[in-house]
């Protein structure tokens, strides 16, 4: 609910737009504040007042060139998230972003913070879940020993919305945390969450590669793809402070509906 202040100023007038390249496109002035607000900013970036990859104005100035709450502002930016127009990480502001295809899903990864929201926005339908032992051919593409016994994880993953599912994921837990696979039919959110909160580890470091691959006859089906179908291979080593890998993690992407993004900046020093 608006507060009395915000209330005088919808009756009064829309937001007030400091002059711009463009102007931005009218508003009623009986829309909710936050509209009015996402509505203006919506038209400047679809015009280049904002072009992908520059930084939207900070909380605190649109608060005043809009005259409303911090409140109202941050419901305005969750909407243009939403919109995929832009994105926001805490200490690098809110920053235009490129459009994407609909039916494609980009995954942005700048922390291990940020595998957690990864983990929390897709849903993991869990195919099979059992104890296997290591042979050689997996030793070296997990780059773990071989003959040891680790819990695997395969499934599909979900986001609501789509029919087609957004990958093919495989997790190899170390024997040493495999209790935590009586919990995985009912958690939700990333698995290595269990590990830290069931045996009070920590993972500290996390080691990404990706890489190309042909999706197989087996997976083809589940992820409603042709046999041969491009796809790519994002593997997440997991590690413990000891350097223990407590889990390895593997997602395939069909190429045409995955892509990686990733935001770079110079550090002075």
């Amino acid at each position: 609910m608006a507060s009395k202040t915000e209330t005088r100023t919808r009756k009064a007038n829309s937001p007030k737009v400091r002059p711009q390249t463009r102007a931005p496109a009218e508003v009623k002035s009986d829309d909710p504040l936050y509209l009015q607000v996402v509505r203006a900013l919506k038209d400047e970036i679809v015009s280049g007042v904002h072009p992908v990859g520059s930084q939207l104005p900070t909380e605190e100035e649109l608060c005043e060139r809009f005259s409303v709450s911090r409140y109202t502002v941050r419901e305005a930016l969750r909407r243009l998230r939403e919109d995929n127009l832009v994105s926001s990480r805490q200490g690098a502001g809110t920053i235009v972003v490129p459009p994407r295809p609909a039916d494609s899903f980009v995954h942005e990864v700048m922390s291990i913070n940020d595998l957690v929201a990864f983990a929390t926005g897709v849903r993991f339908a869990i195919d099979a879940i059992e104890m296997i032992v290591v042979d050689a051919k997996l030793a070296a593409r997990l780059g773990i020993a071989s003959g040891e016994e680790w819990l695997s994880v395969r499934g599909l993953r979900h986001t609501d919305g789509n029919e087609f599912p957004i990958c093919w994921t495989e997790v190899y837990i170390n024997r040493e945390f495999a209790a935590v696979g009586r919990l995985l039919q009912r958690h939700t959110g990333p698995i290595f969450h269990l590990i830290e909160d069931l045996f009070g580890q920590s993972i500290v470091e996390v080691h990404q590669d990706i890489a190309a691959a042909l999706i197989s006859p087996e997976l083809a089906g589940g992820l409603k793809v042709k046999p041969g179908t491009t796809a790519l291979e994002v593997q997440r080593t997991y590690k413990l402070a000891t350097g223990k890998i407590a889990q390895v993690a593997i997602n395939t992407h069909p190429a045409a509906r995955f892509r990686h993004s990733m935001t770079m900046r110079r550090v002075k020093g």
